[in-house]
């Protein structure tokens, strides 16, 4: 008996179809602007981002950076000793520095007319915290961690140059100078 093929037999059968990749419907544009657009994007990204991490803007100018470096200098100069290293100060004289809150200004060069103040704070503050190391050891303004620009120097003391108990400062202080 044999079996004689029909129509609907051979429509009943599987047949694989293959997809070239010419007829999948992408095209070299669609990929260039599909990359162009991440590109954009990611460059947006990288360029907003900064501007959300950092809240607002400093009022604090270079020119009141430089301004405060060279107060720092100018104190650090004036009250090292003759004989040691820059950064040695004579203890009397620091103590007549901080003691002597009148005239600062006009000591420090700084402007002191009613158009224009400046704002100072000097203090000692001790090497490892931020703490000053008492009100004995500071003179300006007070400065209450408001926008100020900020200068730090390393310092040590004679020994013996005190005329008070010498504060604590082994091996060495933290002279900062804030401006605003």
């Amino acid at each position: 008996m044999s079996r004689k093929r029909t129509r609907t037999d051979r429509d009943r059968r599987s047949k694989t179809v293959s997809i070239s990749l010419c007829e999948r419907g992408q095209t070299t544009q669609d990929f260039a602007i599909g990359i162009g657009v991440f590109i954009l994007a990611v460059a947006f990204v990288f360029s907003f981002l900064p501007s959300i991490l950092t809240p607002f803007d400093s009022s604090v100018s270079g020119g009141q950076t430089a301004q405060t470096d060279r107060v720092a200098d100018r104190v650090v100069h004036n009250l090292s000793t003759e004989t040691g290293p820059e950064t040695e100060l004579n203890g009397s004289a620091f103590e007549e520095f901080v003691d002597d809150d009148e005239g600062l200004s006009e000591r420090l060069g700084l402007r002191e007319d009613e158009a224009r103040y400046d704002r100072i704070d000097v203090r000692l503050e001790p090497l490892n915290e931020s703490e000053p190391l008492g009100d004995e050891w500071t003179v300006g303004d007070g400065y209450e961690n408001q926008s100020a620009a900020s200068s730090a120097r390393i310092v040590t003391f004679e020994a013996g140059s005190f005329t008070r108990a010498a504060p604590e400062c082994d091996p060495a202080c933290r002279l900062v100078v804030r401006m605003w």
